[in-house]
C-alpha cells in the first residue's frame, strides 16, 4: 500500500479544494494566507494544517466572503467563522470538507461527530444524497489524480458502509409487503464497490420490499439458483469498474439469454461504467438508471 500522504503539492490542494493553483499562489503572495514549505528544488509543499485552512477559506469564499475580508481574520477565528456560517446556511459543503479532513487524518471521531451533527437536521437518506454521494464522487476524482492513497479511500468507504449497514439493520424487523417481487442485488465478477448497492438495499428494505443482497463479485451462473426459490425477480447491479466498456454489451446479452428471457425477470443497472453507454438494442427487460435517486423514485 502507498505511503500515507502528509505533505501536499499545490496541485493536490487544487484537486481537494477546487481552488486553482494560480489563485492559491496569488492568495499566498497578496494576503499571506498560507506559508508553504519548500523542497531543496524550491517546490511548494503543504501540511495537513494548510489543507484544513484552505478548505475553510474555500468554504467562506464560496459563501460570499471576499478573500480580503477572510485575510483580516485571525488564524483561530477562521474555523469559528465557518461554524457560524454553517449553522445558519447550507451545511452540506462544510460537511464534505470536514469528512475530507477526517479521511486524511484517519480521524474516526471527527467523522462520527460530523455525521451525528448532520442527523440533527437531516434523515439518513438526505445525508447520503447531499453529502456522502458528492464526497464519494470527489474521492473518485482524487483517486484518479493520485491525490489520495488506497488507505484514505478504504478508511472513508468503510465508515460510510458502517452507517448504511446500521440503517439496514434497523429495517430488519419490517415485514415485507405480501406478494411483492424479490430484488436480488449483486455486483458482477471482479466488481467490489458496493456502497451504492448497499444504499439501494436500504431503500428497498425501508419501502417494505423483499431483498436478497449477494454483494461483491458474483458469477453470472450462480444467479440461476435464485429461481429455485423465487418466481418474480428483479436483479439490480452497479457497474463502477467492471465490466470494461467494450465488454458491457456482451455481458448484457449473455445475462439476458441466461437469466431473463425464459424467466420473465428483469435487470436494473446503475454505475459510472454506464454513464456514456448507449445501446439502441438494449434487451427489453434491462433498464439503466442515471442515479440512485431516480431509481428509488420509480420503485
Amino acid at each position: 500500500m502507498n505511503n500515507i500522504k502528509v505533505n501536499f503539492s499545490i496541485k493536490d490542494l487544487e484537486n481537494l479544494t477546487g481552488i486553482k493553483a494560480h489563485t492559491i499562489r496569488i492568495w499566498e503572495k497578496r494576503y499571506n494566507l498560507l506559508s508553504p514549505n519548500r523542497t531543496d528544488t524550491n517546490i511548494r509543499t503543504y501540511s495537513i494544517e494548510s489543507l484544513q485552512k484552505l478548505l475553510n477559506i474555500s468554504y467562506l469564499n464560496n459563501n460570499g466572503l471576499k478573500i480580503s475580508k477572510i485575510a483580516e481574520l485571525k488564524e483561530e477565528d477562521i474555523p469559528e467563522k465557518v461554524k457560524e456560517i454553517a449553522s445558519i446556511g447550507k451545511t452540506e459543503d462544510h460537511a464534505v470538507n470536514t469528512f475530507k479532513l477526517a479521511m486524511f487524518n484517519f480521524n474516526q471521531t471527527l467523522f462520527n461527530t460530523t455525521y451525528n451533527s448532520l442527523l440533527e437536521s437531516k434523515t439518513f437518506s438526505d445525508i447520503f444524497y447531499t453529502v456522502f454521494l458528492p464526497l464519494l464522487n470527489h474521492i473518485g476524482v482524487l483517486w484518479q489524480t493520485n491525490t489520495i492513497t488506497p488507505a484514505h479511500e478504504h478508511f472513508i468507504s468503510v465508515l460510510i458502509k458502517q452507517k448504511i449497514l446500521l440503517n439496514i439493520e434497523n429495517t430488519q424487523n419490517l415485514t415485507p409487503k405480501p406478494n411483492t417481487k424479490t430484488y436480488v442485488l449483486f455486483l458482477p465478477e471482479h466488481e467490489i464497490h458496493d456502497i451504492g448497492l448497499l444504499f439501494i438495499n436500504y431503500q428497498l428494505r425501508s419501502k417494505g420490499y423483499h431483498t436478497v443482497f449477494l454483494g461483491e463479485s458474483v458469477p453470472m451462473n450462480n444467479l440461476k439458483d435464485l429461481f429455485n426459490f423465487f418466481n418474480d425477480i428483479s436483479f439490480i447491479s452497479y457497474f463502477t469498474i467492471y465490466p470494461e466498456e467494450e465488454k458491457i454489451t456482451a455481458y448484457l446479452d449473455e445475462f439476458n439469454n441466461l437469466l431473463l428471457e425464459n424467466n420473465h425477470a428483469s435487470l436494473i443497472l446503475l454505475g459510472h461504467k454506464l454513464t456514456n453507454y448507449s445501446n439502441n438494442k438494449l434487451p427489453k427487460n434491462i433498464s439503466i438508471y442515471k442515479s440512485i435517486e431516480n431509481l428509488v423514485k420509480d420503485l
